[in-house]
């Protein structure tokens, strides 16, 4: 063995406790340290030949990479849709590296079975249908791409053909109808192999995201009868808006279509009882998107994507090895994601699931919406900027009254700060910025914060 192999190998609690009191000293300065960074690359280093042992290698990822990483898990990082991770989340996580679990095979761990728990206490969460059964996957991007994978086995299915056999050619043109798509939904149809021109956008109502069921019902009545598929969107991006998912789920009584629906952060409504009405309708989809990397505060990457047709998801997926289980009644999880092996996601859910359980997890949306209302209703008070949409769940989307094309300035100015990290957008063709709210800690003193940085980016930079 190496020797600086077997150095660390014998010192091993020595070295555990050195990375946790470094951990430590980072989530003790979080609420300080820079939200975001302006990046700045360091002079690339050579491999070591020899090495330094891990504390050596944790000095000197101290020394040259640690001052540079934002302050994402915070509660003033409001981009992306960024949650932090619970500290049960970072628990399990930590153990999930520790036990270092392959959860895809059944042959040798009841790790499979922890995910399969976890992913009921999910459905719970969100109050689905048991029809609904889901496995973990990387993030929104590859749950969109798992769910219109199996919609693409479903046209197959309806023109007496096996895409998964015959290849996406065997298939032939098809429709992908949505009003505000996540710019993922376009990446998974090109790597479906159905391309991104399949997508055809639909109206949508006038001064929202969401889309024109009556434009849609058009639409569909176009094609004549062929299937289709339909993205909607339970929380779009700029400003959170919800597809009617009840009238869209009821015009399968006149036109054939699979319903996929992207509720990434938007599925978490179903937690208040104040906006548990704009997700009514989402367990009658037949696939959906959920990522929880966003509102449930767990580490990336993971996200859960649900279906009611997981034996078209096994056709697609499946795995068949003289090492592998047999597909069975309930497949091992090789069979249903695109990975043959990776690490035990659910892990991070499942501790803070046991944790905090529904109401931990409901105070926390609750809290967030109520931080993004407060940070809307400073902004709408101030005459430097004005509102683009009204505040809905848990995003603010923004611009500069009297200049929009300024915004990117301000965005520059609040990143450099350090006290804040808002993402910009485009919204309704107008050049805004976003601020999304996932983050358990975030706080009053946080929006009052935000809003002050706000106050500051909107004066202009004197001349030189």
């Amino acid at each position: 063995m190496d020797s600086r192999l077997s150095a660390d190998l014998a010192r091993a609690p020595e070295l555990l406790e050195a990375a946790r009191g470094y951990a430590v000293r980072i989530l003790e300065g979080l609420p300080e340290r820079p939200v975001a960074l302006p990046p700045v690359r360091p002079e690339p280093d050579s491999l070591p030949v020899s090495g330094a042992g891990a504390l050596g290698a944790l000095e000197a990822f101290a020394q040259r990479w640690e001052p540079g990483f934002a302050a994402s898990p915070g509660p003033r990082y409001l981009g992306f849709v960024t949650g932090g991770s619970t500290p049960a989340a970072l628990v399990g996580d930590w153990l999930t590296a520790v036990l270092d679990q392959n959860p895809t095979s059944g042959l040798d761990s009841s790790a499979p079975d922890l995910e399969r728990e976890t992913v009921g206490w999910l459905r719970e969460l969100f109050g689905l249908p048991t029809e609904q059964q889901g496995a973990f996957v990387s993030g929104a991007t590859m749950s969109n791409f798992v769910g219109l994978a199996v919609a693409r086995e479903w046209l197959g299915e309806r023109r007496g053909i096996s895409v998964a056999e015959q290849g996406a050619a065997a298939l032939g043109s098809v429709r992908v109808l949505s009003g505000s798509p996540h710019s993922s939904i376009g990446k998974a149809l090109s790597m479906l192999g159905l391309g991104r021109s399949a997508l055809q956008r639909v109206d949508v109502l006038p001064g929202r995201e969401a889309v024109d069921v009556t434009k849609l019902a058009a639409a569909l009545a176009e094609l004549g009868g062929e299937p289709a598929i339909v993205v909607a969107n339970a929380g779009t991006v700029n400003t959170v808006d919800f597809d009617d998912l009840r009238a869209i789920a009821a015009l399968r009584t006149r036109f054939p279509f699979w319903l996929h629906v992207d509720a990434a952060f938007g599925a978490f409504a179903a937690l208040s009882p104040e906006h548990a009405d704009l997700v009514e309708g989402l367990g009658d989809a037949d696939s959906i998107c959920v990522d929880l990397h966003k509102w449930l505060n767990v580490p990336y990457d993971s996200a859960v994507q649900f279906t009611r047709r997981r034996d078209l998801q096994t056709r697609i997926f499946q795995n068949f090895a003289a090492y592998l289980g047999e597909l069975g009644e309930e497949p091992d999880l090789v069979h249903l994601t695109p990975e043959n092996s990776r690490r035990l996601r659910a892990m991070a859910a499942w501790f803070t699931l046991a944790a905090y359980g529904r109401e931990g997890h409901a105070e926390i949306v609750r809290r967030d919406v109520a931080m993004a209302a407060r940070l809307g209703e400073r902004i709408a008070a101030m005459p430097a900027y004005r509102l683009l949409a009204p505040v809905t769940l848990n995003v603010v989307c923004f611009t500069l009254a009297a200049d929009p094309g300024g915004i990117g300035e301000v965005a520059r100015k609040i990143t450099e700060s350090g006290e804040a990290f808002l993402t910009p957008t485009v919204y309704d063709g107008v050049p805004a910025l976003r601020a999304a709210f996932s983050n358990w800690r975030t706080t009053e003193a946080d929006v009052d914060r935000v809003a002050k940085i706000l106050e500051t980016a909107a004066v202009p930079s004197s001349s030189p």
